[in-house]
């Protein structure tokens, strides 16, 4: 094996393989540095999301949404001779399967691309040095022309609830239940949070969630949100805003929680305990002292707009630097830097990384708020269509929510859609197509949708914008 690349990239998540690939396609020299290691004890590529994250939490989602489709499947005709009933172990094999699937396609590509896996730890030295060290021998030291760092994150630890991979558990743990828990505690009413609530929920939990904010989802559109927490408590996850956990005790069959409201104590008991307040750069071990890199005040790799470090021919792309934890946010910064290494001229467009949250109805949006415009005092108007009045929907029984278009007052141009329903994960591109292009609310309205389809309500919420809507009452006089 070559001591010397062209390209090292240490983390072989999203990020990390994506820009690895394309540093292959590109044909640069390239070695993959990842530590983990599957359930045969073989390295497992494609990091939290592909291993304990994304793709696991969604094949869970799907197959929970489908026993609860099931169920209700007599009131359109359908009859089944008894209830169905979910067995874990099987659905749990089926979310190994897909991830041995997806982590072994990493591997072809890898091979088909010319990049080296190396199985083991990384640490950026000086001088573009990196120190190799395998799971089953001798430290290596490497030399490439060019590194990327791309290390992910890891869940954030709680000193009052510590997480004893029992019956207090982190994100990984909640997707790793051998039965279903009767009474499910979850701290943080974020995205991880409402995914696993969702989750265990339709499958029979009685969900707890405590979340210290007193404002459910910030950082969407105030309208969603209000929304989405009327349907969420619906369902069955019992949100409760405002909570400041003081102490989790945990003994040998329960969890006991307590936390404040106000000043007013309270206590929740619970089976099993998760604990999702979020995620944190991991970068324990990286960098020696010398290495040229720096952080940031909040502890992420410090980076410009092109993912440069301090450090020259140093990159850092995905959870580890600033900006939104996606995957596809750090895919996007993987292709960026391999194409400028080659020479090459990209950028990555933060104003239009889409967001998504994979309950039932789903939550997506791209851009900014309503209410973030007026806080930087720049005028808005607004366009809405319900998912109740979109045929489609109707047809499917599933017709919750709405689509919420914000363009720029004066110019027209898009600056944020938000939608709450059925499949808002693959409505979203549309808007993050339309605002990559400049686009308009009227460039949208002007645009022909098939029918019948959930995207007409994306049409009909762009057409709303200046009161042309069809299928909804106008608020806007006729022009």
């Amino acid at each position: 094996m070559s001591q010397n690349f062209n390209v090292i990239v240490i983390g072989a998540g999203p990020a990390g393989y994506t820009a690895a690939i394309r540093c292959g396609q590109l044909g640069f020299s390239v070695a993959c540095i990842d530590k983990t290691l599957g359930i045969d004890g073989e390295q497992s590529l494609g990091g939290t999301c592909l291993n304990w994250g994304c793709i696991p939490s969604k094949a869970l989602l799907d197959i929970s949404h489908s026993f609860v489709h099931a169920s209700n499947l007599a009131e359109v005709g359908i009859e089944i001779n008894s209830e169905p009933s979910i067995d874990v172990n099987r659905m749990m094999m089926h979310k190994s399967e897909v991830v041995s699937k997806l982590t072994g396609g990493i591997q072809l590509l890898f091979e088909a691309n010319g990049v080296t896996p190396l199985a083991g730890t990384g640490k950026l030295l000086s001088e573009k040095r990196v120190e190799f060290t395998p799971h089953d021998g001798a430290v290596e030291e490497l030399t490439g022309e060019h590194i990327i760092l791309a290390p992910g994150s890891v869940p954030i630890d709680l000193s009052i609830a510590r997480v004893n991979n029992d019956n207090i558990v982190d994100s990984t743990g909640a997707l790793e239940f051998d039965e279903v828990p009767k009474r499910l505690g979850i701290i943080g009413a974020g995205v991880i949070g409402l995914e696993l609530g969702s989750v265990w929920a339709r499958l029979g939990s009685e969900v707890a969630i405590l979340e210290a904010l007193e404002e459910f989802l910030p950082t969407t559109d105030q309208r969603v949100a209000r929304e989405a927490k009327r349907i969420f408590d619906r369902q069955g996850l019992n949100i409760k805003l405002g909570c400041r956990v003081t102490g989790a005790e945990a003994t040998d069959d329960s969890v006991r929680v307590q936390y404040l409201i106000g000043e007013e104590e309270h206590e929740l008991e619970c089976d099993k305990l998760v604990v999702a307040v979020g995620r944190r750069p991991y970068t324990d071990g990286l960098l020696s002292d010398d290495s040229g890199v720096q952080f940031d005040e909040r502890g992420f790799i410090f980076v410009n707009d092109l993912c440069q470090t301090g450090a020259p021919e140093i990159y850092a792309i995905g959870d580890a630097v600033r900006g939104p934890m996606l995957a596809h946010k750090g895919m996007e910064e993987g292709v960026m830097v391999a194409e400028r290494i080659a020479g090459q001229k990209p950028l990555v467009n933060y104003e239009t990384v889409p967001s998504v949250i994979y309950t039932h109805p789903e939550v997506a949006w791209v851009g900014v708020s309503e209410q973030a415009m007026k806080a930087d005092g720049e005028e808005s108007k607004t366009g809405m269509f319900s998912f109740g009045a979109n045929g489609r929907a109707l047809a499917a029984r599933d017709s919750d929510g709405f689509v919420k278009v914000v363009a720029d007052a004066e110019s027209d141009r898009l600056r944020g859609v938000h939608v709450l329903g059925p499949q808002a994960s693959e409505l979203i591109a549309q808007a993050v197509i339309a605002m990559e292009f400049g686009g308009t609310a009227e460039d949208l309205g002007l645009t022909m949708f098939a029918h019948p389809t959930l995207s007409e309500a994306m049409h009909e919420a762009s057409l709303s914008v200046a009161g042309h809507a069809i299928h909804a009452v106008n608020r806007r006089a006729r022009k």
